[in-house]
């Protein structure tokens, strides 16, 4: 799946009409992801609700209808791999949102954060380019309609606290134990 990370604004579809969807069950629940025909994640997260993903998308990228299907091939597999411990299956899957410049920046700045090493909203904000911009930052995180896939889950607040998370902290709580598990295991075996 190489692709852009994040699709920049000026590159985006108006009027997708229709979004495909799979639901996948994983250690901490369903996930879903919902992705524009051109296979970029639009919305996704720890639910099955699709509807409710939909109504997190940009307007002018939401699609009008969704279609079920069984499985969203390649996607589902990084999905699947993801949580069963390839913490890089989600790096190079293309997510399409729309927003400003700076949240399209950030969201981009979001992928490089590593699994395993998770920063506070203040060191986020500084490695977006906005050292004040604390609320910015926490603003970008709130605002990702494309959970896991733009990993707003490895930031928290100074002093360790977890801070929100639209999926629930136990689901975040669960992501950055898997991730820093699988980190430490890594680096044990070399």
């Amino acid at each position: 799946m190489n692709a852009p990370t994040v699709v920049r604004s000026s590159q985006r579809r108006i009027g997708t009409t229709t979004a495909d969807y799979a639901t996948t069950d994983t250690p901490i629940g369903p996930f879903t992801a919902l992705i524009d025909p051109d296979g970029a994640v639009l919305a996704s997260g720890w639910t099955a609700d699709a509807e409710n993903l939909r109504t997190l998308i940009h307007p002018t990228l939401r699609p009008a209808e969704l279609r079920r299907r069984d499985s969203l091939g390649e996607l589902t597999r990084v999905i699947t791999d993801y949580h069963a411990g390839d913490l890089t299956a989600i790096d190079t899957v293309p997510v399409r949102q729309h927003s400003g410049e700076f949240l399209l920046h950030a969201w981009e700045v979001l992928r490089k954060v590593p699994a395993g090493a998770p920063i506070t909203y203040t060191e986020y904000a500084a490695v977006s380019g906005r050292p004040d911009a604390t609320r910015a930052a926490a603003n970008a995180c709130a605002r990702n309609a494309a959970a896991l896939f733009i990993p707003c889950h490895r930031i928290f607040r100074i002093g360790g606290a977890l801070g929100g998370f639209r999926w629930g902290l136990p689901i975040k709580r669960w992501l950055l134990d898997h991730e820093g598990a699988a980190r430490s295991a890594l680096f044990a075996t070399t």
